[in-house]
């Protein structure tokens, strides 16, 4: 992905790019996004982007592992985040959903990943401190709560599922107050032309509807051009 390509998938909507992969293409059924209502935590950042670092987490109960153990794991998670590939974005899947308690994000873990150099977080966990995450880390998660319960990381650079959507590690990642998707690797040489060509697409039908006296047979004729443009 070259920096071109970067810039623009950071001013694109995740669904503009689910659109677009679908025109590279050249079918529907592109289905690796992810499911469900997700919360985003600064929606006005716009589009998180970058290749996935991931790991997992649980909070429910107290870790069985020897503390050392622990420790080391948490170590080696940070360093790992730390040492991403840019852009990056930290991919981790809270084992407990949907029953999950433990705010792993919240104030100092997206300031450290943030201070890392990741764009965001795409989780189907926790987030919290609200009024206080850094400016230009979104977090995009499945729930908000007070607590970080016994939060622990239990793997670090394996495949993950969030919001049913399994990433694995190195893949580039979308995601926005949408939810997110997988931008296949196939797909990224021409990613860009797909994009500028259902943008321009998309006005065939856009200009006419807001212009004055639109009507059906208006609609009818843009439809149309709409149509022949995108096959």
């Amino acid at each position: 992905m070259d920096d071109a390509l970067l810039k623009l998938l950071r001013t694109v909507d995740t669904p503009t790019v689910c659109n677009a992969i679908e025109v590279a293409e050249g079918r529907r059924g592109f289905n690796r996004f992810t499911r469900g209502t997700v919360i985003c935590t600064e929606p006005e950042a716009g589009a998180i982007v970058g290749y996935a670092r991931t790991a997992t987490l649980s909070a429910i109960a107290p870790p069985t592992e020897p503390a050392e153990t622990v420790r080391k794991r948490r170590m080696d998670y940070y360093r790992y985040m730390s040492e991403s590939p840019k852009p990056a974005v930290a991919v981790v899947e809270d084992l407990d959903h949907p029953n999950a308690i433990g705010a792993y994000w919240g104030e100092i873990n997206a300031t450290v990943h943030k201070g890392f150099g990741l764009s965001g977080t795409l989780t189907n966990g926790v987030v919290r401190d609200l009024g206080d995450l850094p400016k230009g880390y979104p977090v995009i998660a499945g729930s908000v709560g007070p607590s970080h319960g016994y939060v622990h990381v239990r793997s670090i650079d394996k495949p993950v599922r969030v919001f049913g959507l399994s990433v694995a590690p190195g893949e580039l990642i979308h995601g926005d107050r949408h939810g997110a998707l997988v931008i296949p690797a196939e797909i990224i040489p021409v990613l860009a032309d797909a994009i500028r060509k259902l943008l321009d697409t998309e006005q065939l039908v856009l200009g006419p509807a807001r212009a004055e006296g639109f009507d059906f047979a208006a609609f009818e004729a843009a439809w149309t051009a709409f149509e022949k443009a995108r096959t």
